[in-house]
């Protein structure tokens, strides 16, 4: 039983890689209809449960106390391909389908890159308890999620340049230096968690104003909040 208990963390790991596969499957057929549901909105949503199976396994582990060098690995593997790929591969096939001769959907390819060098960075950097050190790369999936919706809502009005400017800045954040709270809450008191009851405010303004586009601008802000949030020097921790 003991052995069964501590294979459940790594078990909702697993289903974090797996629907992050099921969305790159599916950011193959962009436009096409799959059980009533364009590909795009399926990758969006299998990206998303990826993102809870994320938060369940770090949960479960806490909670069981079934913690392993294995179980850290396999996390940081199934986010790369959950946060890294998958976005990468949804912003590939749709620009490859809104610019068909644009080169521009080659710079998606830092997204992974770049996810790749944060993960391992992460995974030797003894510092990020409390805060992180870049952009968590679930993070980096959520802003390129919005800025997918927005580009199919709203693509003739989206210069590529801006297109390519975000593929090009958002990846490096994730391996920058800026501090960026985490979103963790360690007690419900308002004093100390100004910025995570903020971003949560936000959110939900944003999303029913403006729907998945709004999680672009979600993360733009949670961005600009960290830089002031954490402008004074702190033990950072990872994400």
């Amino acid at each position: 039983m003991n052995r069964i208990i501590k294979c459940i963390p790594n078990t909702i790991t697993t289903c974090n890689l797996l629907s992050g596969c099921i969305a790159i499957i599916f950011s193959f057929s962009l436009f096409e209809i799959s059980s009533g549901l364009e590909g795009w909105k399926w990758v969006m949503i299998f990206i998303g449960m990826a993102a809870v199976f994320d938060f369940c396994d770090g949960l479960a582990a806490r909670t069981l106390k079934a913690y392993s060098d294995i179980g850290k690995e396999l996390d940081s593997l199934s986010d790369l391909v959950s946060f890294g790929v998958a976005p990468a591969m949804l912003m590939f096939n749709l620009i490859s389908s809104l610019y068909p001769a644009s080169p521009l959907r080659f710079l998606a390819l830092l997204i992974p890159a770049m996810g790749a060098l944060r993960l391992a960075r992460f995974n030797v950097d003894d510092r990020q308890t409390s805060t992180f050190i870049g952009l968590p790369i679930p993070a980096n999936a959520i802003f390129f999620i919005g800025l997918a919706a927005t580009l199919i809502s709203h693509w003739s009005r989206v210069s590529p340049w801006l297109v390519a400017i975000a593929l090009i800045i958002v990846p490096i954040l994730m391996v920058s230096d800026i501090p960026m709270f985490s979103l963790k809450f360690k007690n419900l008191r308002f004093q100390g968690n100004f910025p995570r009851y903020f971003i949560i405010i936000c959110t939900i303004i944003f999303e029913v104003c403006m729907g998945v586009s709004g999680l672009l601008w979600i993360i733009i802000l949670y961005v600009l909040t960290s830089i002031v949030a954490c402008r004074r020097p702190s033990s950072p921790r990872k994400g």
